[in-house]
């Protein structure tokens, strides 16, 4: 039911994850029975969780980690990863710096070019070592080295803007990337984003995208909101995505996955998108968390170091354990940030969900007060949900 707002303009509903609660049905099945399995582009993956394409958050060592363990990095290549040779010293230069002079260092950082033989580089570091060389670039990005990214290899190619459409107007002087042409052109599977309505998704997915991306600024370092009031909350934006596949699909017989990103944390924000019709789930903030992850501690967005209008700032998320606790356990801490797999299958076995597509039809109500009801104590000794 639409909203009215003023007499001029109405508004629909839209709920966030943390409006809602996932509901038990008449059966349950043990969690070692739920299978996690799902596949993006052709890959099967165990774990339906990637980590974002932030440079906090995936290098070379991070990627081959991830699939080591059955989930997927994504690399951003318009990053340190692909400015420098050797990105560790710039990595402890933004470590180091306060608040006040971050956004500054950032746009000196970021303005040195991107060198292609880079790019080949560290697609070919992440293949040598058994990785899933996913990548990732901006619309812009992508048009200019398409071509280095299929000659070098890449296992899938994510075009990622905060905002991206097949009906993109610039001005005269820029060509804009083709998408359908740029993903019937790629010898790999190519992911579009980020989304958050049915209408585009389904455009997206007419261009030939293998999967889409959606959410629109909930990210935990993403500015987006606030500097351009830009936004849908994500169980309402996968919800309407997840509907335009499901149309698609039927009027052309191919699946495309949906994929949230953005703004998920704990393990019960990925069970509550996956019941909201998410394929998987993009998440950095988490990954930032490990031990092995690149970011000193730290974590910041892919708009950051814009020279224009920076959308992210840097966060500081500290180190709780290795990426393997974080994604698969044993879990260290009790706030629902580690072992993500296993609060996924757990959550499955309550629900009596044998595997994602009967994950996505559980009963979904909304529920404002969650996070809160009964949790007094943990709320005043900052333990658990309280935290």
């Amino acid at each position: 039911m639409d909203i009215q707002i003023g007499r001029g303009k109405t508004a629909r509903r839209a709920y966030g994850i943390d409006e809602i609660a996932l509901v038990p049905g008449t059966r349950t099945l043990d969690p070692s029975l739920a299978d996690t399995r799902w596949t993006i582009g052709g890959i099967e993956r165990e774990i339906p969780i990637i980590a974002s394409a932030m440079d906090g958050v995936v290098d070379v060592r991070m990627a081959v980690l991830l699939s080591q363990l059955g989930a997927m990095g994504v690399l951003n290549l318009e990053g340190i990863q692909t400015r420098y040779e050797d990105p560790n010293p710039i990595l402890d230069r933004i470590a180091s710096v306060g608040k006040d002079e971050f956004v500054t260092l950032m746009q000196e950082l970021y303005a040195k070019p991107v060198q292609p033989e880079l790019i080949e580089k560290r697609i070919q570091e992440i293949k040598s070592q058994g990785g899933i060389a996913a990548v990732s670039a901006t619309p812009q990005g992508a048009a200019q080295h398409g071509s280095t990214l299929a000659k070098a290899g890449a296992d899938v190619v994510f075009v990622q803007a905060t905002v991206v459409s097949t009906a993109h107007l610039s001005p005269e002087s820029f060509t804009p990337l083709d998408l359908g042409q740029f993903c019937e052109e790629m010898p790999c599977p190519v992911v579009l984003g980020n989304c958050v309505t049915y209408e585009v998704a389904l455009n997206l997915m007419k261009a030939g995208a293998a999967a889409i991306l959606v959410g629109i600024g909930p990210g935990a370092a993403c500015t987006s909101r606030g500097v351009l009031g830009v936004g849908v909350p994500q169980a309402t934006a996968v919800a309407d995505c997840a509907a335009a596949r499901e149309d698609f699909y039927r009027e052309s017989g191919k699946y495309v996955s949906v994929i949230a990103d953005g703004g998920l944390i704990t393990g019960g924000d990925i069970c509550k998108c996956i019941a909201c019709g998410a394929d998987g789930v993009m998440i950095g903030s988490p990954f930032a968390r490990a031990a092995e992850a690149p970011g000193r501690g730290f974590h910041w967005g892919m708009a950051t170091p814009s020279p224009v209008l920076p959308r992210g700032t840097r966060i500081r998320v500290g180190t709780t354990g290795t990426v393997e606790q974080i994604l698969r356990g044993p879990a260290a801490l009790d706030d629902g940030t580690h072992n993500l797999r296993g609060a996924l299958q757990t959550s499955m076995g309550t629900l009596g969900a044998k595997n994602l597509k009967e994950m996505q039809q559980v009963e979904v109500v909304i529920a404002p007060s969650l996070l809160s009801e009964g949790k007094v104590y943990q709320k005043a000794q900052q333990l658990g949900m309280g935290k």
